[in-house]
């Protein structure tokens, strides 16, 4: 007989059979609270990812949508409008989640409403400021036309990650906001200086040297503006509106950059002919008023300019 056991040569065939399926029944009760424990810890790791996915996919969209934030002053349109001498129509900023409000133009005035639609990556709006930066200046200044500028962001999947459509939107939204009167000339810059598709583009510090050379009156608020991308909220949204809904006086939206009205009729002519342009915008001025209305305003000539600027 073992020690401390039960010699089981003495029991009977029933009392050890007894014994089996007592011993069974114990192994079997102990085999079911080993699985109950093993779910609750399988349970409660699960829920463990669960809340940590939570947790992280919350973090995510809080970190890349933002709710809707006020605009730039002087873009209530959402662009900006340069006139004669190269300064800015003002107005005031849009608040968070307003609408923006078109500007009242007046073709019979002799003066040649210019919008531009565009995107600071796109190869063909580089083409199209190439080609007619030069004559559009000159309109300008002489006072026979104005051009509003509206910066969107398409592109930014063709900049690596680094989201460069936004970036030089809101950077142009920061010189509107601060100082506009030097919009122009930065907007002409960023097109002297644009980045090719499929690369980061300009870094903050690049963006930031060329605010500088255009020449601002506020370089830290605007170099703050752009290390924070004050207006990426408001970028998105003018983005949204231009491609969903129809751009002021049309029934059209934008379906590409860039998208290019003269007194509200598109473009649709060549990106790389300054003729082509300055030929459009003759006719459609011409449409606008005759010579018993036409005022003494400079009326944008059809000869070609030299090489025009970039």
């Amino acid at each position: 007989m073992t020690p401390g056991g039960t010699d089981d040569s003495r029991l009977s065939k029933n009392q050890r059979r007894e014994a089996a399926r007592e011993k069974a029944k114990q192994l079997r009760e102990e085999q079911r609270k080993r699985e109950v424990r093993n779910r609750v810890i399988l349970f409660s790791s699960l829920g463990l990812v669960l809340v940590a996915i939570v947790v992280g996919v919350t973090l995510v969209i809080t970190s890349t949508i933002r709710p809707a934030g006020p605009g730039p002053a002087n873009m209530a349109s959402d662009g900006i409008v340069i006139g004669q001498g190269f300064v800015a129509q003002p107005t005031a900023a849009l608040a968070a989640g307003e609408d923006p409000i078109p500007t009242e133009t007046d073709p019979a005035s002799g003066v040649v409403d210019i919008r531009l639609y565009v995107d600071y990556l796109c190869p063909y709006c580089g083409q199209f400021e190439t080609t007619n930066n030069e004559q559009m200046g000159e309109w300008i200044d002489s006072g026979a036309a104005t051009v509003e500028i509206h910066p969107l962001s398409i592109l930014d999947r063709a900049s690596l990650g680094s989201r460069y459509s936004t970036r030089a939107a809101n950077a142009a939204a920061c010189v509107a906001n601060y100082s506009p009167d030097q919009f122009w000339a930065f907007n002409g810059l960023l097109y002297t200086n644009q980045p090719e598709e499929n690369t980061e583009g300009l870094d903050n510090a690049a963006l930031k040297d060329l605010v500088s050379q255009a020449g601002v009156t506020e370089q830290s608020s605007i170099d703050s503006c752009i290390d924070d991308t004050t207006f990426r909220g408001w970028v998105e949204d003018a983005t949204t509106r231009a491609l969903n809904d129809p751009l002021p006086g049309t029934d059209f939206s934008v379906e590409g950059t860039p998208t290019v009205l003269v007194n509200g009729q598109k473009y649709s002519g060549s990106l790389t002919d300054p003729d082509a342009f300055s030929a459009f915008v003759v006719q459609v001025a011409g449409e606008a008023y005759d010579d018993s209305t036409a005022t003494p305003t400079p009326t944008p000539s059809a000869e070609p300019t030299e090489t025009p600027a970039g």
